[in-house]
C-alpha cells in the first residue's frame, strides 16, 4: 500500500469563496476525481500535506486517501503553488484501481556520466525527454527511470529500448522506438580543437 496518507475533509463551499475559506482556516484544497463517481471538493491540513508533499513522493505516486474510516486509493496529479510564497494553493486527486494500469508521466535520470567515454572524450549529454509516459499499474509506479551512460560513446544514441520499464509497463508511443538523449561533442571541445588548430601553424612556423 501507498507510503502516504493524506488525512481528507469534504468542503461545503465550491469555487473561489470556498477554497479561500479552506486556506483561511490552515488547510489546502483541492479535488478528487476520476472513476465513475462525480468529482468532491476537500481539503488537507496544510503542514500536513507540506510533510507529504517534501519527501518527494506524493506527485505522481499512489497515495491512500482517508476520510473517516474510508480509504481509496489516488494519484496526486497537479499542486499548484503561490509564486512569490511557494505555498501550496490547490491539488488535484485521481481516483485509481491500485492493480489497475493508468497512464504517467515519469522522469528520466541519468547515471555514471563523469565515468563514461564520452566524457573524456569531450562529449556532452543531449536530453530530448527529461520525462517519459509509461502505462503501468498504480501499484507499481517507478520514481524514475534510470538511464547507465556506462561505455557510452561519442555519437550514441539513446532510445526508449535501452530503459528497462517495471515489468508489465510499456512506453504511450508505441510506433517507434523514441530517442531519450543523444551524445554529441561539447561546444566546449569543438572551440578547444579550433583553437588547437589555428595555434598549429603559428607554432609550426
Amino acid at each position: 500500500m501507498a507510503e502516504i496518507i493524506l488525512n481528507v475533509d469534504v468542503r461545503e463551499g465550491v469555487g473561489t469563496g470556498g477554497a479561500r475559506a479552506a486556506r483561511r482556516a490552515g488547510s489546502v484544497p483541492g479535488i478528487l476525481y476520476g472513476g465513475d463517481k462525480a468529482p468532491v471538493a476537500i481539503s488537507v491540513n496544510e503542514k500536513d500535506f507540506r510533510k507529504s508533499l517534501y519527501t518527494g513522493k506524493l506527485l505522481g505516486h499512489l497515495v491512500t486517501l482517508k476520510y473517516g474510516d474510508e480509504t481509496q486509493p489516488v494519484i496526486a496529479k497537479d499542486v499548484q503553488f503561490d509564486p512569490v510564497s511557494d505555498r501550496p494553493l490547490h491539488f488535484d486527486l485521481m481516483r485509481v484501481d491500485e492493480h489497475a494500469p493508468i497512464k504517467i508521466s515519469v522522469p528520466v535520470h541519468f547515471k555514471n556520466a563523469d565515468e563514461a567515454p564520452f566524457t573524456r572524450a569531450g562529449g556532452s549529454l543531449e536530453i530530448v525527454r527529461h520525462e517519459v509516459e509509461i502505462l503501468v499499474n498504480a501499484d507499481s509506479i517507478p520514481e524514475e527511470l534510470v538511464v547507465d551512460l556506462t561505455g557510452r560513446q561519442m555519437g550514441d544514441t539513446i532510445r526508449i529500448s535501452d530503459i528497462a520499464l517495471p515489468q508489465g509497463a510499456s512506453a504511450t508511443i508505441t510506433d517507434r522506438d523514441f530517442v531519450i538523449a543523444t551524445i554529441k561533442v561539447s561546444s566546449a571541445a569543438l572551440s578547444a580543437a579550433a583553437d588547437e588548430a589555428a595555434e598549429a601553424p603559428a607554432s609550426e612556423g
